[in-house]
């Protein structure tokens, strides 16, 4: 395609976080604000909770689980459950790209554990039928949004596991089910499918999590701001709204207005179903379309919300890689100046090439609506290979 495309996504905004706004949002959404006010007041608090409880309904998480806001987005609630339940039995860390190495990092560096480690390059999903789950703890990320690789479900879980399993779901949350009997401690933020601001991060416990908090003292120092427990008791306040930091209340609504529209267009279900089909669209695109490819190799892992691609052009391949993160490159300044994708580009740490964000709040049409633009920048793109040629 040589002509330059017509139509344009209505809304330009498919990075994979912070992610699009939800469908028709606007700041008068957030007139209801709690702002200039405590979050320790009563009105605070209430906002808090209408969070929390707004997460159990739409999420559908389990009557005996607990939920908590708390500091540094989904970073801050993973690393919170590491330092404080970790250190009782083996650890195994699942890595496949830029965030389960991060984990790793962490229980290597950090906390001085060594972990059993299985990684597997971008693309591709670890063995995890090696994973001791049964025995020991298990670490892994639900989703990888800088692979665009998922795990397919949690079967390779044990479900008798004497261990506790620390899931990273923060892209994954609210777009693929979850297999909730399997997952102790889940960790998402607000930025991702939901589409909210960022800094703050959720984390939900189950009650073998919970028993592990009360049973177990870890043998490095716990900064306050991981602190759940006291005198060995989980402070119960932290999953009531009682955050252990001051919260941007501005955030706080804005996350409430998208969890209410996300109950105003069907709950759980509609919002699995929405990025299901932004997914299927990219695919269907992918499959007609010789130049571009997925980066994940299996399709059965393929992910729904962040859809890593790669350059398929043989003639851009036989060039080396400097070329093809040119071209990669091209194709995200040229349609970032158009104004018709934004912030596309590979994660940094990821190999070069194109990432699409498919959560819920992205709407099917505006994917439909830039592909003959990624097209079109591609051609010009080739065409100033061949000219430099």
């Amino acid at each position: 395609m040589s002509d330059r495309p017509a139509a344009r996504p209505r809304v330009p905004n498919f990075s994979s976080g912070p992610c699009a706004k939800r469908p028709g949002w606007n700041l008068q959404a957030l007139s209801d604000a709690a702002l200039g006010r405590s979050h320790r007041s009563t009105l605070g608090k209430a906002k808090l909770k209408q969070a929390i409880d707004l997460t159990r309904t739409v999420l559908q998480v389990p009557a005996d689980y607990r939920i908590g806001i708390v500091p540094a987005s989904d970073t801050g609630a993973v690393e919170m459950a590491m330092w404080t339940m970790l250190g009782e039995r083996t650890v195994e860390v699942a890595a496949w790209e830029a965030f389960g190495l991060e984990w790793v990092t962490d229980a290597l560096s950090e906390l001085k554990i060594e972990p059993r480690v299985h990684k597997a390059p971008y693309g591709t999903l670890p063995d995890l039928s090696a994973i001791d789950t049964k025995h020991n703890d298990v670490v892994f990320t639900w989703n990888g949004t800088a692979a665009g690789v998922k795990v397919p479900n949690g079967d390779w879980i044990a479900a008798d596991r004497e261990g506790i399993t620390i899931c990273d779901a923060t892209s994954a949350a609210f777009a693929q089910p979850l297999a909730w009997d399997k997952i102790d401690v889940l960790t998402f933020s607000w930025q991702k499918v939901m589409g909210g601001e960022a800094a703050h991060g959720m984390l939900v416990l189950s009650p073998r999590a919970v028993a592990r908090l009360e049973s177990h003292t870890p043998a490095w120092p716990v900064p306050k701001v991981f602190r759940l427990t006291k005198g060995g008791k989980l402070i119960e306040g932290i999953f009531r709204g009682d955050t252990i930091n001051t919260p941007s209340m501005l955030a706080v609504e804005d996350y409430i207005d998208t969890l209410r529209w996300a109950e105003s267009v069907g709950g759980l279900d509609a919002l699995h179903a929405r990025a299901d089909a932004n997914a299927a669209a990219v695919h269907a695109w992918v499959a007609r379309t010789p130049w571009i490819g997925h980066l994940a190799v299996d399709p059965a892992t393929y992910s729904n919300t962040g859809v890593c691609l790669v350059i398929a052009d043989p003639d851009v391949l036989a060039k080396g890689d400097a070329t093809v993160a040119a071209v990669a490159s091209g194709i995200v300044e040229t349609l970032e100046r158009e104004g018709v994708a934004l912030d596309i580009g590979a994660y940094r740490d990821a190999p070069a090439g194109l990432r699409l964000w498919c959560g819920a709040t992205v709407e099917t049409g505006d994917l439909e609506a830039l592909f003959p633009w990624l097209d079109w920048a591609f051609t010009q793109e080739k065409a100033k290979l061949a000219r430099a040629a």
